[in-house]
């Protein structure tokens, strides 16, 4: 019961290590706001499931790379829980091009819905949560941040990196009171990776020091660890899930 009573937002929350991370949240006595763009049915059977669980949950559609939307959402949440004390940065989207037939369109969704959705959504959030002069923000990044790399998804790892950036500068700007830092998966087991060809899998899980893809609960028990007092002297930090050799 660690987070009894606390309201926690996390966007992109209909589905994956999104969906398994709101019900965490939601086992700890959570009350939890499920953001969705498109997946409405997704969101409510989330939402479903968090309340089966004896707590509150409501599901917010939400463009969060709209600012007016993102104000509209952070007005919502306000005025049926009257705080916001966690906010976990998820919400995004790729497009697996090449270089050179990538187009400009796609690359400024991609900043968009990746980059801009969590200055957004960070700035409104923040705001509130600065009246009870407490908060935790989680940003969700990628070791496509770091040492590894995608170019087919050239816009996604810009964008990614661009988080861990941002992640810093909210953590110095937002000190003492609201705690920022992120997690950086790499791959995982989720129905958008189900389809993966098994010889590129079986790549892939040889560079992995587990030897095989995280299991969406992994992820989403370092976001919790992150938000919970356990973590009370972190800030300005990424916590890479999982590594390669």
């Amino acid at each position: 019961m660690q987070f009894k009573d606390k309201i926690v937002l996390i966007t992109g929350a209909s589905r994956g290590i999104w969906k398994a991370t709101a019900l965490e949240f939601a086992k700890e006595w959570a009350k939890v706001v499920v953001n969705y763009f498109s997946s409405e049915n997704e969101a409510l059977f989330v939402v479903n499931e968090i309340k089966k669980l004896w707590t509150e949950a409501i599901a917010i559609k939400c463009d969060v790379s709209e600012e007016i939307e993102v104000q509209k959402m952070v007005k919502k949440i306000m005025d049926t829980f009257g705080k916001i004390d966690i906010l976990v940065n998820n919400a995004w989207i790729v497009f697996d091009v090449a270089f050179f037939e990538r187009t400009v369109e796609q690359f400024k969704r991609t900043l968009n819905v990746n980059l801009v959705w969590t200055f957004l959504c960070s700035k409104y959030v923040s705001q509130e949560m600065l009246k009870n002069n407490w908060g935790k923000i989680i940003n969700i990044s990628s070791t496509n941040a770091m040492e590894d790399f995608s170019p087919e998804a050239i816009d996604y790892d810009t964008s990614k990196a661009g988080i861990a950036i941002l992640t810093r500068d909210l953590a110095k700007q937002l000190a003492p009171k609201i705690q920022v830092n992120a997690v950086a998966p790499w791959w995982v087991n989720t129905d958008m990776n189900k389809d993966l060809p098994n010889d590129f899998v079986q790549e892939e899980i040889e560079k992995i020091y587990a030897k095989r893809f995280a299991e969406p609960v992994e992820i989403a028990n370092v976001v919790l660890f992150l938000a919970s007092d356990k973590a009370s002297f972190i800030n300005w930090s990424i916590i890479k899930v999982d590594w390669w050799k």
